[in-house]
Parts: structure tokens; sequence; C-alpha cells
């Protein structure tokens, strides 16, 4: 009687912070809650705490475990699909985490198959490349 007592409350006071969770708009972790807050609902309803013969309210039992189950399963679901999104690639622009400077110049990049001009002094950038890296990054955040 006492064991009942004990898991029943154990399971109200679950779904009480499930209802907190679902209000602050976290569903998944409500979810999650309320899962784990059936279980021993659910076990004392199919007699599993206190072992009782089979009764109508044993089989609710096991509805109520089933649910559980089916909260668990819903809430790893969601989670999964979330996580997929986030790491989608699309998710970022191409080039913003590509570095402004080429590897070791200050020129910008070219393309494979296109070199150097042949005119281009060894001693450093041209006069009119010394913003090309700022105007880079401006062009990125579109200003």
């Amino acid at each position: 009687m006492l064991a009942e007592t004990v898991c029943s409350a154990v399971s109200a006071a679950g779904l009480g912070i499930a209802a907190i969770a679902a209000y602050r708009r976290r569903f998944l972790a409500a979810t999650r809650i309320a899962a784990y807050a059936l279980v021993p609902l659910g076990l004392v309803m199919t007699g599993a705490v206190e072992w009782t013969a089979f009764s109508p309210v044993a089989w609710a039992g096991f509805g109520v475990l089933g649910v559980a189950w089916l909260l668990f399963a819903t809430g790893r679901a969601v989670e999964r699909r979330r996580a997929g999104r986030r790491a989608q690639p699309d998710a970022v622009a191409p080039a913003a985490s590509a570095p402004s400077l080429g590897a070791g110049s200050a020129a910008p990049r070219r393309p494979a198959g296109k070199s150097a001009p042949k005119s281009a002094s060894k001693s450093g950038p041209a006069p009119a490349d010394d913003f090309s890296d700022i105007e880079a990054i401006l062009k990125k955040h579109g200003i």
C-alpha cells in the first residue's frame, strides 16, 4: 500500500514538472519528463509493485506503460530530426567560414586554372589591393 502511494506521488510530481516545462515551451523536455513520470504509475497499475491478479486496472497499467514508451520514442525521433536539421551545410553561406586572405599571401584567391599576373611585383601587394580583404569581409556581411 505504501509503495503504491509513493509511486503515485512520484508520478503526479513528475507530471506537474512536465506541465511546467510545457508551459515554458520546452516541449521536448516535457515529453521526456512525462514519459519518466508515467513509468511508476504504470508499474503500480500492472501490479508489478505489489502483484495482484490481472484485472482491468492491470491492463490499463500496460496501456500507461505503452504510452510512456511511445512518448520516449517520439521524443527521441524529434531530437534526432532536430539534430539533423542543425547539421545541414546549407545553413551557413559557402564562403562564410573561408578566410579572407589566401594561404600565406595577402592577394585574393584566384580560380585554379588562372595564374597570377606577370606584372605583379615581388615586394608586396599593389596599393589597390591593400583593402581587398576588408572589402571581402564587408561584402560577406552585406555592407
